[in-house]
């Protein structure tokens, strides 16, 4: 079992900037996201990156939001700029299980504990 462990949450005013990473204790050869949960919302997808670099982002974060991986350190990083209130929720970075494209949650078979990001005034 890989383990995930995140850092970089904190409070932040609109239109500021925060950087999460993500470390991971195993392999780093699969698909790895990031998602987020609001209070009262279920957690949704935010970024997913592959072992190449390839990436996706929910429509809410484009250009915003950029994920990366450093495959060789097993770290995973998630810059986000411009951030808004509606940006405030934990963070969780994420490992999918072996082939899997990593769009669903049960793609995902390891999880970080979580880091609370808020964007207030």
């Amino acid at each position: 079992q890989v383990q995930l462990v995140e850092s970089g949450g904190g409070t932040v005013q609109p239109g500021g900037s925060l950087r999460l990473s993500c470390a991971g204790s195993g392999s780093s050869f699969s698909i790895m996201g990031w998602y987020r949960q609001a209070p009262d919302k279920e957690r949704e997808l935010v970024a997913t990156i592959t072992t190449s670099q390839t990436t996706n982002y929910a429509d809410s974060v484009k250009g915003r939001f950029t994920i990366s991986r450093d495959n060789a350190h097993n770290m995973m990083y998630l810059q986000m700029n411009s951030l808004k209130p509606e940006d405030t929720a934990v963070y969780y970075c994420a490992q999918t299980i072996g082939g899997h494209a990593g769009s669903d949650e049960s793609d995902y078979g390891s999880w970080g504990q979580g880091t609370q990001v808020i964007v207030a005034s």
